[in-house]
This record gives C-alpha cells, sequence and structure tokens, in this order.
C-alpha cells in the first residue's frame, strides 16, 4: 500500500534506539502495569524461534552506522524521511509513515468511544538496544515494550520476514507488521493486554487470543487507511488498496503462524506449545479487522464490545 507522495512525515514519533532503560534480562517482563501484566515473553512476538535469526552484522537500511545509548537522539536519524515519496522509496521511512498513519487512526477512532489515544513511539534500530523489557535485537524481532510504552523495530526485519520466512516484499507485509504492534500498544491502553498471561500456551491460550486480536486490530486499520489524512496536507496518507495490498499482509500473516513457523524450523507441529497463532488463524483475524473495519469484531475472547 503505497504512500501518497506529497503528505508530510513526522519523525518525532520515532526514535533512532534510543530504548529506555535496561530491563529484565532474555526478553522478559517482570511486574504489575494497568493490564495486571506478571510476566509478558517477547521474543516470539511474530512466531518466530529467536535461534532461526541473524546473529548481527549483514546490511542495515539505517543512515546511522552504530546504536545510539539511550536518551541519545540524533536529531538527524531520519532526516531523509520528509515525505510520503520518500516512505515508498524507503524501509524506515516506510516505518516512520506508517506509524503517523496508525497513530491518527487510533486517535480519531478512539473518541467515538470517549476514549483518548495515548501517543506511543516506535524505537528503530540497527542491530540492538535496550527497552525497558530487556534487549531489543535482529534475534527478537519487533515488539511492544508494556513497562517503557514504546514499539522496537529494527528494519532488517523485514528482509528476514521475506527471505527466510516467504512473505512478499510488499509494502503492506511491512505495515501490517507496524500495524499489529500498535495493535499491542491499544490492548495495553484498554487493559487488555494482560490477558495474554491467563494461559500463555497453547492454540486456544490467551497468549495466541491476544496476538489474533493484534492481527485483527491491524486490519481495522487497513481498512481505513486510505481515508486518514496528514493533518499538514489534508492528503490521506495512504492510496488505495488493491488486490496485490492484500495478498502482500496475507503472505505477512501467513509467513509467522507458529504452524509453519514450527514446521520449517524443527519439521513437526505441536500447538500445545503456541503462542501466537495459526497461519490460517492469522490471515483469518486480519481479514476480520479489515472487512469490518470494526474494532468491537477483534475481541477473540468474549466478544464483548469497547465501551
Amino acid at each position: 500500500m503505497s504512500f501518497n507522495e506529497n503528505v508530510t512525515l513526522d519523525t518525532s514519533q520515532v526514535r533512532s534506539g534510543s530504548g529506555g532503560g535496561r530491563g529484565a534480562p532474555g526478553g522478559l517482563v517482570v511486574g504489575g502495569g494497568i493490564g495486571g501484566i506478571i510476566l509478558l515473553i517477547l521474543g516470539l512476538v511474530f512466531g518466530i524461534d529467536p535461534s532461526q535469526l541473524p546473529t548481527g552484522g549483514g546490511t542495515s537500511p539505517f543512515d546511522t552506522n552504530q546504536v545510539q545509548a539511550a536518551g541519545d537522539q540524533d536529531p538527524n536519524a531520519f532526516s531523509e524521511c520528509r515525505t510520503g515519496a520518500d516512505a515508498n522509496r524507503s524501509d524506515v521511512c516506510r516505518v516512520v509513515g506508517t506509524v503517523n498513519a496508525v497513530q491518527a487512526f487510533w486517535e480519531s477512532e478512539l473518541t467515538r468511544y470517549k476514549r483518548r489515544w495515548q501517543p506511543t513511539q516506535t524505537v528503530l534500530y540497527d542491530g540492538a538496544t535496550q527497552s525497558a523489557c530487556g534487549t531489543a535485537s535482529n534475534q527478537v524481532g519487533p515488539f511492544y515494550c508494556p513497562l517503557d510504552k514504546q514499539v522496537y523495530i529494527d528494519a532488517s526485519f523485514f528482509q528476514v520476514l521475506t527471505q527466510q520466512f516467504g512473505a512478499d516484499s510488499g509494502a503492506l507485509a511491512q505495515e501490517y507488521v507496524v500495524a499489529h504492534e500498535y495493535g499491542h500498544a491499544l490492548q495495553d491502553q484498554l487493559g487488555l493486554l494482560g490477558r495474554a498471561q491467563q494461559d500463555p500456551q497453547g492454540a486456544e491460550s490467551g497468549s495466541v487470543k491476544t496476538e489474533l486480536m493484534a492481527d485483527c486490530l491491524a486490519g481495522v486499520w487497513v481498512q481505513h487507511a486510505t481515508t486518514v489524512p496528514d493533518s499538514d496536507t489534508g492528503t490521506p496518507y495512504l492510496e488505495p488498496l488493491t488486490d496485490a495490498d492484500i495478498r502482500s499482509a496475507l503472505s505477512a500473516a501467513s509467513a509467522v503462524g507458529d504452524d509453519r513457523i514450527q514446521q520449517a524450523t524443527s519439521g513437526r507441529v505441536t500447538p500445545e506449545t503456541w503462542t501466537h497463532g495459526s497461519s490460517a488463524a492469522r490471515q483469518k483475524w486480519f481479514l476480520q479487522g479489515y472487512r469490518t473495519g470494526d474494532l468491537n469484531q477483534c475481541d477473540t475472547f468474549t466478544g464483548a464490545p469497547v465501551e
């Protein structure tokens, strides 16, 4: 899904590797929170075994050559990301634009429910950085950290998603990843994220239902993405959807299903250990959000509407 070339990108919503304080090792969140989170496993946000991902090195699309220390934000880190045209040519700028578009949508949408969207920054890093939930790295993949309320993405993950797990290289496959993580941010703001720990593993577990809900919320955004305007120009961030765009998002959803990952990495499928859901379920719930455009159709737990 391409950006309209004249829209303005707001880089203040994204940071370059300034991930905050050190948290629990091994990708664990320990402690409480509004969502009642006691222990949240972050390492497999997209159902991917970290041992199957590259361990460092390689090329990155970032201008900065090193991960910056916490709080040491480079004001020029995203200077190349100014317009929608930049988002169409660069993975990094596409993340910036998607963050802008997703947040603009949820800010507007939540007013219908007399709720207020809490702005959530994304940390774009190269290789590794620290979050309040532990070390973010290209072995972990994208995740939302509820302790510091930020999304963490190494844009080289998109290459892994395509080259190792079979997603296509279309723009909406990447935008889906960002929108999924902001789905987790929305769950946190609505007090739903802690349900992931009710039963953290298995095909019908709270963890799987939480992930499928985030897929559905990503689909809701996609349904409305082409109508959300850039506040500077009044032009919608994104151009009209095509069938190829939807196929691209579905390819990403399929690529990160627990069954597909397990089959590819171990040669067998064990549903009792699932944390994110099957490829078919992830596609189904993304389409549920996309076709209905209604976050109330995304409650994978009870079916109760947002109040």
